[in-house]
């Protein structure tokens, strides 16, 4: 029965090791994903002084939407990264928001005409799955 519990110990203590390189490689994510945050909403401030100074206003506001949505995005997943920090449990509506805004950014860059039948259905098949599923999540809470 000792070396039963010599190996449970060794156990523990890799556990911990992979717990703690766990949370190191959790910490790098949110660190980069907060870089890319600040330069993403930047990105959009100089997307609307550009729109402001006379640029052409439909490619304007499609650049400061597509800007937009692609912070939003980061921010949702940065979200998931510091709630697992805080609830050490994966949350699933910042990734379910994620997924839906970068199905509305796609139809923004792309948009639905050149597309055959099947994309348009697939793309509003999975905006209305992404839909449904964050508004049962949150009436969850």
């Amino acid at each position: 029965m000792k070396n039963g519990d010599e190996c449970h110990l060794g156990m523990g203590w890799a556990i911990r090791a992979i717990m703690g390189v766990n949370s190191v490689i959790y910490i790098v994510i949110a660190i980069v994903l907060s870089l890319l945050a600040v330069v993403s909403l930047y990105d959009v401030a100089l997307r609307f002084f550009v729109l402001l100074d006379g640029g052409s206003m439909t490619e304007g506001v499609l650049g400061v939407l597509h800007a937009l949505l692609v912070t939003i995005i980061i921010i949702e997943i940065l979200e998931t990264v510091t709630a697992y920090f805080r609830t050490c449990r994966l949350q699933v509506r910042p990734i379910l928001i994620a997924g839906l805004t970068a199905m509305v950014r796609k139809i923004l860059v792309y948009g639905l005409e050149p597309l055959d039948i099947y994309d348009v259905a697939g793309t509003v098949a999975i905006i209305a799955v992404l839909t449904l599923a964050v508004a049962l999540i949150g009436k969850e809470k």
